[in-house]
């Protein structure tokens, strides 16, 4: 199986996780949280040191783009976050809908009369001859008393419930997009990090390269010098040429470990994890697909969009648009304003709950008995509705419509802008992709030549032909031309992963990646 075949096989075994409405939420964000919970801070530590632990088998070889890819979205702490994000909006989508149910309360009390009240009566009311100013005390209550009521309420009628409901639902699919969103980046991210170390990667082979072919020239001028075939100054040049390539070595190799810890970070592993990534900028043919090595084919198959010609950028820009990412969480935040302004403005409009409620109550004296005996005991019952009307509030409805609406007409220009500016964004990296491509033609060709020069160089002056200055050139020229090729290869590769995450259409988040770009199933 070829590294296309082994691609497909790959992502559509992550789409069974990333389709249809974002399945693996649930098990993904619970499953943490429960333990977070259950474990405290001790099992959040041990959680932290597994992810920056590498998963079985990372880095006993070179990992492939696909690979590496696969395990940022399992594993990327940005994108495990908006995971987070999604299950909250969930929760207060499940809060909203609470509001649409009746409300049932049960409440029971128990009172011991240790020293019942007293109340004194006009003894006159009971004995008309009393004096005037005589009262006679009443006790009143037993020793025991028990309440017991029931209270159900439901809403009949209260459209700020209804639109509320509506107004959750918007703002949970805004932060599925905004996962999506996020999970798009993580991608990109860790696309042009593991370009980053290719081309780390390649500077110092390079280099390294470089310097063999100076010391080899250094040691051949060494030996025709004290043959007397040579000057000391060839010498000396070589030398100045040897010690000039050694920082430049050093470099390179920091330069490649800070791309190596820029892509480690981005995978959830230690900074210092120790591996190389699969590819050589240097041997990609853009031209040919099968002319490549399985994982450069591995790097050319990771595409998004398909290639772009001059001429159908127009309807490019116009079909990727609605896939952008940025601009769907635009129009759903249009959306949930809208739906904001309607819960103000139904503040207007009455309410109508149904209500009904039990009662039992009961007194005793001497030893408690659970609610007596039935003579002893009595109960209440009610049903009804109950009708609220706003009259009058202070003008701070008003207030808050207004505010409303102004925040919907902000929502509404942020999106206009953003359009525009999504426009732009896609015919520069269009462009940008063109010239880089372009570029690695003239560049390739570049190579063939310095290489065949420096052959050339060589032989001549070996033969005393040529002097070592020549050779020095043709040196410098091939290492240059080299770069220049990697340089223009991996600009092209990066400005294709920007490009894809501008279009919307991210290999593994929205399509599957294989040559040509074909669509797969979008995650939503």
């Amino acid at each position: 199986m070829d590294t296309r075949d082994s691609l497909i096989v790959t992502s559509e075994d992550r789409s069974r996780t990333l389709r249809g409405g974002l399945p693996r939420l649930v098990p993904s964000v619970t499953i943490p949280l429960l333990a977070a919970l259950a474990g405290g801070a001790a099992s959040g530590a041990g959680a932290e040191a597994q992810q920056r632990s590498a998963p079985p088998g990372f880095g006993d070889a070179p990992v492939l783009l696909s690979t590496a890819v696969t395990v940022a979205l399992d594993r990327n702490r940005d994108v495990l976050d908006a995971e987070y994000q999604v299950a909250l909006a969930g929760e207060q989508v499940a809060e909203a809908w609470s509001s649409v149910y009746p409300s049932l309360d049960l409440s029971s009390s128990f009172t011991r009369n240790v020293a019942p009240q007293v109340s004194f009566l006009p003894a006159q009311i009971f004995n008309p001859n009393a004096n005037e100013g005589d009262f006679i005390p009443v006790q009143f209550g037993a020793d025991n008393i028990w309440n017991l009521s029931i209270n159900a309420e439901q809403k009949l009628f209260d459209p700020r419930v209804f639109v509320g409901v509506g107004a959750a639902a918007g703002f949970e699919r805004v932060q599925r997009e905004a996962l999506r969103a996020r999970t798009q980046q993580a991608v990109t991210r860790v696309r042009l990090a593991f370009y980053d170390l290719l081309l780390g990667q390649e500077e110092v082979r390079l280099t390294e390269n470089s310097l063999k072919r100076v010391r080899q020239s250094l040691d051949e001028t060494r030996a025709m010098q004290e043959a007397g075939l040579s000057p000391v100054y060839d010498v000396l040049r070589l030398e100045v040429e040897l010690a000039n390539l050694e920082p430049n070595l050093r470099r390179a190799r920091n330069r490649m470990r800070s791309a190596r810890r820029e892509l480690a970070v981005e995978l959830a592993l230690d900074p210092e994890s120790r591996f190389e990534v699969a590819g050589s900028l240097a041997q990609i043919d853009l031209e040919s697909l099968d002319a490549n090595t399985p994982a450069n084919r591995n790097i050319l198959a990771f595409n998004g969009v398909p290639e772009v010609d001059e001429a159908e950028v127009a309807a490019f820009v116009r079909s990727s648009a609605a896939g952008r990412s940025d601009i769907r969480q635009l129009e759903m935040t249009r959306d949930l304003r809208h739906s904001e302004l309607r819960i103000e403005q139904v503040e207007y409009l009455p309410k109508v709950f149904a209500f009904g409620s039990y009662g039992l109550a009961a007194q005793q004296n001497g030893t408690p008995d659970f609610f007596g005996s039935q003579a002893q005991r009595g109960s209440s019952k009610q049903v009804g509705l109950r009708v609220t009307i706003p009259i009058f509030s202070g003008f701070g409805r008003d207030a808050r419509i207004d505010q409303k609406q102004a925040a919907l007409r902000q929502a509404e220009t942020q999106t206009r802008v953003a359009a525009a500016r999504a426009e732009v964004q896609l015919r520069n990296l269009v462009d940008e992709a063109h010239e880089a491509h372009a570029r690695t033609i003239g560049q390739r060709l570049a190579v063939a030549q310095a290489q065949r020069g420096f052959e050339i160089a060589s032989a001549q002056y070996r033969e005393g032909l040529g002097s070592q200055l020549e050779l020095t050139d043709a040196e410098v020229a091939l290492r240059q031309s080299e770069f220049n090729y990697a340089q223009a290869v991996y600009d092209y590769l990066a400005a294709r992963a920007r490009l894809d995450e501008a279009a919307g259409r991210v290999p593994l988040v929205d399509v599957d990646p294989q040559v040509g770009g074909a669509e797969g199933a979008p995650r939503r």
